[in-house]
C-alpha cells in the first residue's frame, strides 16, 4: 500500500553534493522506520542511513559525517543530503519504509561519483 518514488541522482564530481529525495504514498507514513540503502554492481545492498518516526538516526560507518537523512512527515518524504561525496559511493541508492515487518522499497536512483 506504500510507494516511494525516489530522485536527485546523477552524476557528481568527488568532493561535490547531492540530495536525494523519497515521496511516499500512505495513510501512516509516520509510523515507518524510513531508510536509506544503496547497492553498488557486484556488491551487497547495504544500509546507508535510518531515520525513526521520531527523528532518530542512524548512519552507516562509511558515510557518518558526510550524509545527512532526515523526514518530514508533513509532507511524507524523506530526504539523504550526501556531501564530501567519493567515488565509491557509486551505486543505485533506494528509499525505504519498514513497519512491522513489512517493507516497502523505491525503484532506486543512480548516484555516479567521478570525474
Amino acid at each position: 500500500q506504500l510507494q516511494l518514488v525516489e530522485s536527485g541522482g546523477g552524476l557528481v564530481q568527488p568532493g561535490g553534493s547531492l540530495r536525494l529525495s523519497c515521496v511516499a504514498s500512505g495513510s501512516i507514513f509516520r509510523l515507518y522506520v524510513m531508510g536509506w540503502y544503496r547497492q553498488a554492481p557486484g556488491k551487497q545492498r547495504e544500509l546507508v542511513a535510518r531515520i525513526t518516526s521520531g527523528g532518530n538516526t542512524n548512519y552507516a560507518d562509511s558515510v557518518k559525517g558526510r550524509f545527512t537523512i532526515s523526514r518530514d512527515n508533513a509532507k511524507n518524504t524523506v530526504a539523504l543530503e550526501m556531501n564530501g561525496l567519493k567515488p565509491e559511493d557509486t551505486a543505485v541508492y533506494y528509499c525505504n519504509a519498514g513497519l512491522l515487518g513489512h517493507d516497502a522499497w523505491g525503484q532506486g536512483t543512480l548516484v555516479t561519483v567521478s570525474s
